[in-house]
């Protein structure tokens, strides 16, 4: 296809470039990573090709960019030697932006210029290349841009594309014989700092450092040295000395940092790479490197950025390692060498005993990706559990932002959840303003203790006022404050852990090591007469009627009228919650009302006669307060005009 005939660009690719031409933005620089990432992404599919394919144009070429400026013409000049395009794939992928990336950029630089200058300027730089747009970038610097290119493939033709970044461009025949794709710029005036290779040079630094193909940066020819004797032109003039191209260099490290060895390595050059790598401009909360030879032979530089959720303007927005095998990149995300609960983590895997299937997007799923997968997850609790070790105040860090996946993954590691367990840590009832891990809550075991108390509650600040706590609070018990959805998940799984069990206090059966002369001292500080206890169990019965299974008296509260408990032979709290979780319209099994004998409100109301009128409200408002505190009460606005009553009656006393 060629077409000399101007061709209309698409709506959204119009609207993409006026919005870039009349940027305020001011660090431009940012083109030349766009389009040095689209030129290493055609040498490394390029590569992959090689691997099977040598009947290609020119199968010996270096796989390499080179970078070109020309101060006399004012253009800038980025080739490669890599797959090249087809008349046709330069419309595909020079007039249109797939899945309608430039509708999403144009949405998002909208909302940016909203926010203050200097936010809304450093912000573009996040947006350019995570919408396909890259490309697009390089008219905030050039007057118009000229794309020739030569595809692999023996039979097609050379073309070129050009555009001055208005509402159209032309494709026409080029005469050009190396494979690759070379992207002219004529710089604006504004733009004419790209010429000067240092800052070539210190931008490739700054953001290709590691792309994995040499980079050169060509110099401006130099001056002959002057010869000995004077030479003339043909009007018998002194002649200007003749001029010698330079060398290109190479501009980047180039080398794969993941595949050196770790203790080369300088804490920066990782913390560069993250950056390049992530497009984060703030620093990773920790990296792991490993170098393996058995029973596997890889490389892994792995990532836990320092913010939880991927922002809109992450560099990787996509969950997944990158994938290369003998440093070809196979996958720009793969999801299958990591467990689910650990898709926060970021970096590059690499390994030479990778085998690959037809197509270069498909990994073959054997055992040995099964053992990459084991080491890699190995690594990140092992870098986990040392950080929790050597850095308490990091780590805190870390289990604020993503704990909650830790916790997912005791209850979905099937294998050996066991290995989570020492990084998992809690708010607890004596410290709920820290986070305690298991080994330092057994360290505060009481005497006789053995199990690990826990509760379940709807939120950190009401479960605090759990009547469940009332014994345990009393005896000196401390217990783990379980708040999150994914903790019923958790329950499920998480059992024991070591010897001690996990035991939840708002059964109805717990048993405590001290509790037996408690108790005893208990009965005798009764409140509600002996006598008088089963009249008012049978007033709550009757009032209540099916909103509860039983009504009884217990000696396990303390400053609580009431508690609601479950019955004998219903699915455990943690079952419970997760139903609830899962089906909207699941049912919570009757629970039974336990009342304090003790509590001055149940003394008072037990004295009161039964057909008095605030009996009936001070019962109902008494079960409907167990009923809020574990998160089961249907409308707790329908207890206002009760509680108006109550007042009344209260006033008039």
């Amino acid at each position: 296809m060629t077409d000399t005939n101007p061709i209309p660009f698409k709506a959204e690719t119009r609207q993409l470039l006026d919005i870039l031409i009349h940027s305020l933005y001011t660090e431009h620089e940012i083109f030349l990573r766009e389009l040095i990432s689209n030129a290493s992404d055609a040498l490394t599919r390029m590569d992959f090709e090689l691997l099977t394919n040598r009947d290609v144009l020119e199968p010996e070429a270096e796989l390499a960019i080179h970078i070109i400026p020309n101060k006399d013409e004012g253009t800038l000049t980025i080739e490669d030697s890599g797959v090249g395009m087809t008349a046709e794939e330069m419309v595909s992928n020079l007039g249109t932006i797939a899945h309608s990336g430039a509708r999403e950029f144009i949405a998002a630089a909208k909302d940016r210029s909203q926010e203050p200058e200097t936010d809304s300027k450093r912000s573009l730089s996040d947006l350019i290349g995570q919408f396909g747009v890259g490309f697009y970038s390089a008219f905030m610097v050039a007057d118009w841009i000229r794309v020739t290119s030569h595809t692999y493939r023996l039979e097609a033709e050379p073309a070129s594309w050009h555009s001055t970044g208005s509402d159209t461009y032309t494709i026409e025949p080029a005469a050009r014989s190396q494979r690759g794709t070379s992207v002219t710029l004529k710089l604006k005036d504004d733009s004419l700092e790209f010429l000067e290779p240092y800052r070539l040079r210190e931008i490739v630094r700054r953001h290709s450092d590691f792309i994995p193909f040499p980079i050169f940066i060509h110099e401006p020819p130099a001056p002959e040295p002057p010869p000995s004797e004077a030479v003339l032109d043909e009007e018998g003039k002194p002649a200007e000395p003749a001029k010698k191209p330079a060398e290109p260099k190479q501009a980047n490290r180039q080398t794969a940092i993941w595949r050196q060895q770790p203790r080369e390595i300088e804490k920066q050059a990782y913390d560069d790479f993250y950056q390049q790598f992530t497009y984060d401009f703030e620093a990773p909360l920790l990296h792991a490197h490993m170098v393996v030879d058995a029973p596997v032979q890889m490389y892994a530089l792995l990532y836990i950025p320092a913010h939880g959720e991927r922002g809109f303007y992450a560099g990787r927005r996509q969950e997944g390692l990158k994938l290369y095998a003998r440093k070809v990149l196979i996958q720009e995300s793969n999801k299958d060498l990591l467990p689910e609960y650990l898709p926060f983590v970021q970096g590059v895997v690499d390994s030479e005993d990778i085998p690959l299937n037809v197509s270069r997007e498909s990994v073959q799923a054997n055992r040995l990706m099964t053992n990459i997968k084991k080491l890699i997850t190995g690594k990140v609790l092992d870098t986990l559990q040392k950080l929790s070790e050597d850095d308490a105040g990091k780590y805190t860090e870390f289990w604020v932002t993503y704990g909650r996946y830790l916790k997912h993954g005791v209850s979905v590691e099937t294998r050996d959840p066991e290995k989570i367990y020492p990084l998992l840590r809690f708010r607890t009832l004596q410290k709920p303003e820290s986070w305690t891990s298991l080994e330092g809550y057994i360290e505060g075991f009481k005497e006789g203790q053995n199990d690990i108390y826990y509760i379940l509650g709807e939120d950190e600040h009401s479960v605090i006022y759990s009547p469940h706590l009332d014994v345990v609070r009393k005896l000196g018990y401390d217990v783990l404050m379980l708040t999150e959805p994914v903790d019923a998940f958790m329950l499920m799984q998480f059992k024991k852990y070591k010897e001690h069990p996990l035991t939840n206090v708002a059964s109805a059966n717990l048993e405590l090591p001290a509790e037996a002369e408690t108790t005893e001292q208990a009965e005798e500080s009764s409140a509600v007469p002996e006598a008088e206890r089963s009249a008012l169990t049978e007033r709550f019965k009757a009032l209540l009627g099916d909103k509860v299974n039983e009504v009884r008296m217990t000696q396990r509260l303390a400053d609580s009228p009431a508690r609601l408990v479950d019955p004998k032979g219903v699915l455990a709290g943690e079952f419970q919650r997760v139903y609830r979780y899962l089906d909207k319209d699941y049912k919570v099994p009757t629970k039974d009302l336990e009342l304090n004998p003790r509590h001055p409100i149940l003394a008072k109301l037990a004295a009161l006669p039964a057909d008095d009128a605030r009996s009936a409200l001070i019962i109902e408002q008494v079960f409907e307060d167990a009923l809020l505190i574990e998160g089961l009460h249907p409308d707790p606005a329908g207890m206002i005009a009760r509680i108006q009553k109550i007042m009344e009656e209260a006033l008039k006393s």
